[in-house]
């Protein structure tokens, strides 16, 4: 009787540490599934957004190239690019506001409880204003779009499967670094965009941290079934790393570059209040402006691409291709101009791409100065490469996922030292002079008008009642 009872005992407590184990793992494996599921969404989203809009551009410019290119020729590229543009912007400005530019302020924004997710809103509209304003010819990038989209598409899951308030902003941040992973084909970049990026709001713990990557690893795989699975600049030369006698050319660099960071964040806020105070949120100003805008960056794109579009295109032709200096400069000093012209009206399309499209530009215009001087026989290549990191990290303030993403993105490891060295130095300079970095300098802009509007309405309100009283 003393055995079957402590027998009976013995599987009592076996039952309840099962029940326990089941009750205590369950959630977290659920979540799990639930990233696995949200990765191939994201990476088939992603995918979709990269492939629409180049095609629909690819359409435009082989359309120009086979027409006589007469005078009706250019007045119908200026007159379909400008309808993309302001058809971006109208729904923008009607429907979803925060769909406008980057999106990457939003999610670090809703990541801090300070900015709603409206996810039924900002999905529809991103997709399709970022695929009509990227197919415009704009100088915009769809990097930092496919991170709105990816953190949008996590909350929608959460909600779907009724997950907590915690669960739901880890899966978030799992879709943002899914859709930086899919639209770099950077699954490490990715992870690393959460961990460092978004540190400050991304709520740390093991599960949240498994759960972004494993939304980032099935992410990337939906991806390669869909596309090829190589780098995104896959033509590039492997580099030989220079002597390590020649490093303080890239910590000059990086001094120089951060310059150029710190006053590329500060024109980025000064040309995005001239649009707020240009259009003040009336369609009727907004539209013609940016159907003017578009379709000249239409022309600009069928005529000269190095000119126009995200620049992506154009990178490997700036690390490989000997340009002189007059050239490079004039491109650089445009593709400048062109960013802030484009980015700062708030048209939804990101500054990711055309970043790193200016620090290739940098890079190899340093380089050329330097070999055409004879002070170096470093490639200019190789400075180009660095570049893209070093004005990431200037910019962004985010060093280490620049690294890695341009690693990730050009196949060549060798330079890892010289990039450290340089967006060391470029982050310490942008720093010192007070800069902030731009997806926190954006979100505070952003926070500081919502509260302002809100003042304004309370006023309004009470003016209103005093007057009725």
């Amino acid at each position: 009787m003393k055995i079957d009872k402590l027998q009976k005992i013995r599987k009592n407590k076996v039952r309840k540490l099962t029940r326990y184990y089941i009750k205590f793992n369950s959630t977290p494996f659920l979540l799990l599934l639930v990233g696995i599921m949200l990765g191939a969404i994201i990476g088939i989203t992603c995918v979709l957004f990269q492939i629409l809009p180049d095609t629909i551009l690819a359409c435009i410019y082989a359309s120009f190239q086979s027409s006589d290119q007469d005078f009706t020729a250019y007045a119908s590229i200026f007159l379909v690019c400008g309808l993309l543009a302001s058809f971006a912007i109208g729904i923008t400005i009607t429907f979803a506001p925060e769909a406008g530019g980057s999106g990457i302020p939003e999610i670090e924004g809703a990541l801090d409880h300070k900015r709603p997710i409206r996810w039924k809103r900002v999905l529809p509209v991103k997709l399709l204003g970022g695929i009509s304003s990227l197919s415009s010819g704009m100088i915009l990038g769809r990097e930092g779009p496919s991170i709105q989209i990816g953190g949008n598409l996590g909350k929608m899951i959460a909600d779907l499967f009724f997950l907590s308030k915690s669960h739901a902003m880890s899966l978030v941040a799992a879709g943002g670094a899914a859709g930086l992973a899919s639209a770099f084909n950077a699954p490490l970049a990715g992870i690393l965009f959460v961990l460092e990026e978004l540190r400050p709001q991304f709520r740390y713990s093991f599960l949240s941290i498994k759960i972004v990557s494993i939304t980032v690893i099935s992410a990337s795989v939906t991806r390669c079934f869909l596309v090829d699975n190589l780098a995104v600049f896959k033509d590039l030369p492997n580099y030989i790393c220079p002597n390590v006698g020649t490093f303080y050319w890239f910590a000059l660099f990086g001094i120089i570059v951060g310059v150029i960071g710190y006053l590329f964040n500060k024109n980025i806020e000064k040309f995005q209040n001239f649009y707020s105070a240009f259009f003040k949120g009336k369609l009727s100003t907004a539209l013609p402006f940016i159907f003017v805008v578009g379709g000249c960056f239409g022309i600009i794109f069928v005529s000269e691409q190095q000119a126009a579009g995200s620049g992506m295109i154009s990178i490997p032709l700036w690390i490989t291709k000997d340009q002189s200096i007059q050239v490079l400069l004039l491109l650089l000093i445009w593709r400048i101009f062109g960013t802030l012209l484009c980015f700062g009206s708030g048209i939804p399309g990101g500054i990711f791409a055309p970043s790193l499209a200016i620090g290739t530009l940098l890079g190899a215009l340093f380089g050329t100065i330097l070999g055409q001087l004879g002070i170096t026989d470093i490639s200019p290549g190789i400075f180009a490469i660095v570049g893209m990191s070093t004005l990431f990290a200037a910019s962004v303030r985010a060093p280490v996922t620049g690294i890695i993403l341009v690693t990730e993105m050009t196949n060549n490891y060798e330079f890892l030292l010289p990039m450290m060295i340089s967006t060391l130095c470029a982050t310490l300079t942008a720093q010192k002079m007070g800069g902030k970095p731009i997806y926190t300098q954006i979100l505070e802009r952003t926070l500081r008008i919502a509260e302002e509007k809100k003042h304004r309405q309370l006023h309004n309100e009470r003016a209103s009642n005093a007057i009725n009283s």
